[in-house]
This record gives C-alpha cells, structure tokens and sequence, in this order.
C-alpha cells in the first residue's frame, strides 16, 4: 500500500491504496474526509482512494466560503494533482453531490463514473413537483435555518452559529462528534436561500453523461430526486440506483451494505 498525503490550494488532500482507478470521495454536511474512514478501508485493496475535507468544513481551519466556480475550479486542480491527465471516479454525498455533478458536468474528461449517495437532480422541475407541501415546508424551515447560523456566525457570534448549527445536527440525528461541527460549514445553505457568494444561478442542469450509480436512505420524511431520476438512471447502460432501509447516510446506517455495493459496480457488477 502506499500512503500519502498533498497539500492543494490550502486542502489536505490525503491518498490511501494504489490500485489502477482512482477514487475521489467528496462528503457533505456537516461531515469531513472521516466520514469515508470505512469506506477506504473496505476499498484500498483494489482501488486508490483520495478524500479531503470541503473548504470551511475543516473545525480545525478558519472559515472559507468558496463559491460555486470556486468549488469547481479547486476540485479540478485536486483532480489533476492525484490523477494527471486520467480520468477518476467521484464517489459523493450530499453538498458534495451538488458540488461534483457541477464539476463533471464542466470537467466531464475529469470524471469517468459517478457513485451519487441520496442526492440526485436537486434543481430539476421534476423535483420540486414531487414534493408535497409538508416536505417543501421542511426543506425550508432546516436549510434556512443553517443559512441563518453562517451568516450569524460571521456577522455576530461564532458560538451561536455554532449552537444553531448542532442543534439541526441533532434533530437530523448526525453522528458527527459536535466538536467538529461549526457554522462554518453552512456557507452552501446561504448560498442556496440568500445569494451569498453568488448562489447557485446558473448551475447546470444534474445530467451526467457517464456511468453513474446512485445509492439512497429510504426511511426519510423526503427524497433528494425525483422518480423520473431513478428511472432515468436506472435505464442507462452501466448505471444503476438501489435504496437502503437507512436515513440520509447511508454509508453509515448500512456500512456494510453500502461498501459491498460500491466495491461491486466499482469493480463492473451492475
């Protein structure tokens, strides 16, 4: 096994296992690299494994709110130190699902396949009209909540934002140690619900043209997609979706489950 570690543009970007592909893992909120501790584990034998912490996600760094082309543009340079000049597999999970689709949808040369965990096509017409009020009005009652804790905690107190932001955690039962979650890991809520550092205008549409599968927690209040995502997905060849009896993470809920599905389609079991 070779171990390593670089720095790229300020992250951490740490690499474990040397198989051919390459594996780049992406988490969400309020997560960091840890949450693919397992994961790597259950990988590195076959596969090289690369993993960071998204900007600002770190409890151990200052704030970074990064924009959308920000967040694209770094990955693109993370993905060309780790893997200069092939193509890699993200594997991705909630914010950083929204993230990646839009880095393989400007960087499709970057990305070879896709494993998509419970978030799917989050701006499409097709979502929004397949969520009842009851869950429109839950979406926007926790995501506004954690955009307010980002912009309390920047403009007024950090340890506020930092109890809003844990209190959420809590009520969305997150395993996260609340040591390591701090406001500024909301920057892509008020991205979403104020505009901040230019929103997500313009984003493209959630389309990848390559192999994708998508693994989702089917024991929540509401989805992340639509069914015409699933189905979608579903026809195209090399693709797949499968729900698991667990919440929104999966790879947690159902660890086992979950890395033997990823090793299999990762290793061309659809």
């Amino acid at each position: 096994m070779t171990d390593s570690a670089i720095t790229v543009q300020g992250i951490d970007v740490i690499i474990e296992g040397n198989g051919q592909d390459t594996v780049v893992m992406i988490h969400g909120w309020p997560d960091t690299h840890r949450l693919w501790d397992g994961t790597v584990e259950a990988l590195k034998a076959r596969h090289r494994c690369v993993r960071f912490t998204l900007p600002g996600f770190d409890p151990h760094k200052p704030p970074r709110a990064t924009s959308l082309a920000d967040m694209t543009a770094l990955f693109s340079s993370i993905l060309q130190a780790v893997s200069p000049g092939r193509p890699v597999t993200l594997l991705l999970h909630d914010w950083g699902c929204i993230f990646g689709y839009e880095f393989a949808a400007h960087h499709p040369g970057q990305v070879e396949r896709i494993v998509a965990v419970d978030i799917g096509d989050h701006n499409s017409g097709a979502l929004k009209r397949s969520l009842t009020g009851k869950a429109k009005w839950q979406i926007f009652a926790y995501q506004c909540w954690l955009a307010l804790a980002w912009a309390l905690g920047r403009t007024l107190s950090g340890a506020l934002g930092d109890r809003m932001t844990r209190s959420m955690a809590r009520r969305m039962r997150c395993r996260t140690e609340p040591a390591a979650i701090r406001w500024t890991m909301n920057y892509p809520y008020a991205m979403l619900w104020f505009g901040s550092l230019g929103g997500f205008r313009g984003a493209a549409p959630i389309d990848p043209s390559c192999p994708l599968l998508y693994l989702y927690g089917e024991r929540k209040p509401f989805m992340f997609h639509s069914p015409q995502w699933l189905e979608r997905i579903a026809a195209r060849p090399g693709s797949a979706v499968q729900g698991f009896r667990s919440g929104h993470w999966v790879m947690v809920d159902q660890p086992e489950a979950f890395r033997q599905r990823v090793a299999t389609w990762l290793d061309g079991e659809v």
